[in-house]
């Protein structure tokens, strides 16, 4: 398929990007460091760090150098989730693999504490990330991967309107085991039907008194996915 007039796409920058619920800034270890290790500390358990390639940290210095190590990076490209009702640091996730010049970019890195899963604020963060992604930068394509394991993330990237592509087999060895990677991605043109499910599940009108959602995302970019594509038909 011909693609004309690409130029590619641009690099990520150092702006914030603030949404209805929460904010994203670079990682800034100063800032940041005292509230994600309080966040992630209340998974005593260490269970949240499973399926990533660091931790847990059993101290705010070893946390500290951990932080400073990914803060310095630029691909992988640490972001930090801030709880605008609380102003603090609740998770963190990364844009990484950036290849600008084919308009190719993942999410990864994606470790969100007890206090941002499965919240609004999460969600907000992927809807802020994502148009970010394609409107902001002018991307064609936006990936996620995780091990083919984790439940969890591939209950997410679905939840999120990312399509399941398959799975790499023996991709890498991390902790001394085979990891078999599930892939997902939304392309530019999957995009709208995403954004406007987003955008329809955060308004407040989709929760009830107790916060309850009336709505799940997932069937929301879905009928915006159909309506799409009976318009083109």
């Amino acid at each position: 398929m011909p693609v004309p007039d690409w130029k590619g796409a641009q690099l990520p920058g150092r702006e914030p990007l603030v949404g209805r619920y929460c904010r994203i800034e670079r990682v800034d270890v100063e800032r940041h460091v005292k509230d994600l290790y309080e966040a992630y500390s209340e998974a005593t358990d260490g269970s949240d760090w499973t399926y990533l390639a660091v931790g847990p940290f059993q101290s705010l210095e070893a946390y500290r150098e951990h932080l400073t190590k990914a803060a310095a990076l630029t691909d992988p490209m640490h972001h930090a989730v801030i709880d605008l009702a609380t102003g603090k640091a609740i998770g963190t996730l990364a844009l990484m693999r950036i290849d600008a010049p084919n308009g190719v970019i993942e999410v990864g890195h994606v470790t969100f504490s007890r206090r941002l899963k499965r919240t609004r604020v999460a969600t907000d963060a992927m809807a802020l990330l994502m148009k970010y992604v394609f409107e902001g930068l002018g991307y064609r394509r936006f990936e996620w991967k995780c091990d083919s394991l984790n439940a969890p993330s591939r209950a997410a990237a679905l939840r999120f309107g990312f399509k399941f592509e398959g799975i790499f087999r023996q991709a890498i060895v991390t902790r001394g085991r085979n990891r078999d990677t599930a892939w997902f991605s939304v392309i530019d043109s999957e995009y709208p039907a995403v954004h406007d499910g987003f955008t329809q599940w955060l308004d407040e009108r989709n929760f009830d008194a107790q916060g309850n959602q009336r709505e799940r995302l997932a069937d929301l970019i879905a009928q915006r996915q159909a309506l799409a594509v009976e318009a083109g038909a």
